[in-house]
């Protein structure tokens, strides 16, 4: 309505009104309403519904960042501890130190503040200042070394700004990358530290762990355990980002797949991963599906994977094959199966069988700078997930 005009017009004829004129009135009928401007109802395409989760991990060395609107979660990788004669002296991030892909990474919630970012922990040495020594092995024997690693992470995270630890340690009673080992001892004692971590942490900061597909089980030797004791961590930790990739590989023409749900001529599979966990008393709210973000040819030979991004520079494979029982894609060079790998079409079909289906909290991938240009891969993650619910 235009008020000034209709204001004027009351005025005009009060005032013919006061000098008694027999004039008609000249009011001008006031000019119909406008309806208000409702703006349309948009969906915030940047969240999830309460408790799910998308997971991507940022490796240092990697230039390109996850996209922050797709994600809920992005975990640092990595920190590396510092021991020398077995005794622990503080960490650090690879890289050298405090570098720009953490800085990226933490100006990420400037564009998406829901964000949450962890640390995530490494049993590798990568820095120059470092060498492999005790390690996690050595920290968690020692409950003066528990609680200094504790208390040194949750000042990290204040200082920082950070939402949690992430803890991979590959694996508790093996030697993997060099990796001093107690075969007797690690299981039970990195419960120790998982246990002074949430202590240290409180209810304030999430303590996450990359977790292998297999509960604790006994060393080939029979002495000691190796892996993680699962129903020992549980009663501390927010979920696990279940690492169900890896699980075969394809060397010599062999038939195994690096993420299938299930396979028989592979070593393990997503479906025998489940059935460890929830023996163990895991639900859904502590469970992560692993996505990879790269085709597993072999853990020996070179090219031992081959990231999603540069698949379009391998014109001797052939990548359209499919495996229903796998519920995987699959390369071939000439009629020789050469690994397979994880797309659009499996991350739906996973997130709709497992996360639709009540069993898992969400998704993880590594990693985030493995994708193409188009961000195929994340995208995918992110819009099955949304597609759920």
């Amino acid at each position: 309505m235009n008020f000034s005009r209709f204001f004027s017009a009351v005025l005009l004829g009060l005032a013919l009104v006061a000098c008694t004129s027999d004039e008609p009135t000249p009011v001008n009928p006031p000019e119909p309403p406008v309806d208000p401007i409702i703006d349309p109802v948009v969906e915030d395409t940047t969240v999830l519904p309460e408790g799910r989760v998308c997971i991507a991990y940022a490796p240092y060395y990697r230039s390109r960042l996850p996209r922050p609107e797709m994600v809920t979660h992005i975990c640092f990788s990595a920190a590396e501890v510092y021991v020398r004669n077995n005794v622990y002296e503080g960490f650090n991030l690879q890289g050298e130190g405090i570098n720009s892909a953490f800085k990226q990474v933490l100006a990420l919630k400037n564009k998406n503040p829901k964000i949450k970012i962890l640390l995530s922990f490494t049993h590798t040495v990568t820095n120059s200042d470092n060498r492999q020594d005790g390690g996690f092995s050595a920290i968690a024997a020692s409950e003066t070394a528990r609680r200094e690693f504790a208390e040194d992470c949750a000042e990290f995270l204040r200082k920082w700004g950070l939402d949690g630890i992430d803890m991979d340690w590959e694996m508790p009673g093996l030697s993997w990358s060099g990796a001093a080992c107690d075969k007797v001892n690690d299981v039970d004692n990195f419960t120790l530290l998982i246990k002074q971590l949430r202590q240290s942490l409180g209810t304030r900061y999430l303590l996450t762990l990359a977790g292998y597909v297999k509960d604790k089980k006994p060393q080939d030797d029979g002495i000691g355990w190796k892996y993680f004791d699962l129903k020992a961590i549980k009663p501390y930790i927010d979920w696990v980002n279940i690492m169900t990739y890896d699980l075969d590989d394809a060397s010599s023409g062999h038939r195994g797949f690096n993420s299938a749900v299930k396979s028989t001529t592979s070593y393990w599979d997503i479906e025998r991963t489940m059935a460890e966990y929830e023996a163990a008393g895991y639900d859904s709210t502590q469970m992560v599906l692993g996505i990879p973000f790269y085709l597993r040819h072999s853990f020996e030979k070179s090219p031992s994977v081959i990231d999603y991004r540069d698949f379009d520079k391998h014109s001797e494979l052939n990548f359209d094959n499919w495996d229903d029982n796998a519920m995987t894609p699959y390369a071939k060079k000439g009629s020789i199966f050469y690994g397979s790998y994880d797309n659009p079409k499996s991350i739906a079909l996973k997130a709709e069988k497992y996360v639709g289906g009540g069993r898992v909290r969400g998704l993880m991938y590594w990693d985030a700078g493995a994708d193409d240009l188009d961000y195929s891969l994340a995208t995918a993650c992110w819009k099955s997930l949304r597609k759920l619910y």
